[in-house]
């Protein structure tokens, strides 16, 4: 398996990826979601990245991250496909997008999710994120909320 940096060949792997894992799981998609399809090379061309953990040129998994404010960072867009569970690709591709957005001095990194998306929230346990609350929600489906607070190198002041 490897894990690539978005390429406009997996464009519709995203969409498609995304869009049956929201649909399994919540039956429909919301407003905010088609606009991230339908903007997803503006995205890239303001620092947004796109992750593909891929497997013979067959895509498992894909995961975005964006930044929101100045030094703060969503990790967004998280789906696998479900014949290949096991196989560590959501992993993957989630370190990759906090990777990057600590490579773009992100200082926090923000997540919304579904209380009832357990693989999902123990990767996000895995990482170091903690649970906070929100007074909106954005999503209809959103009830649940992490970050995840930078720690500065050692030998920076």
């Amino acid at each position: 398996m490897e894990v690539i940096n978005y390429h406009p060949k997996y464009k519709q792997n995203f969409i498609d990826l995304n869009t049956a894992w929201i649909k399994d799981n919540f039956g429909l998609l919301e407003k905010e979601d088609i606009e991230t399809f339908q903007n997803i090379e503006k995205e890239i061309a303001n620092g947004a990245m796109i992750f593909f953990a891929l497997q013979d040129d067959l895509v498992l998994a894909t995961c975005m991250t964006k930044q929101i404010s100045d030094d703060v960072w969503e990790i967004c867009k998280l789906a696998a496909d479900g014949r290949y569970k096991g196989q560590g690709a959501g992993s993957s591709v989630f370190r990759k997008c906090m990777d990057y957005a600590i490579a773009n001095n992100a200082k926090k990194l923000f997540i919304l999710s579904n209380s009832k998306l357990k693989p999902a929230l123990h990767i996000y346990q895995k990482y170091g994120f903690q649970e906070i609350t929100l007074d909106d929600y954005e999503y209809i489906r959103g009830d649940i909320a992490f970050e995840y607070i930078v720690k500065p190198h050692p030998y920076e002041n």
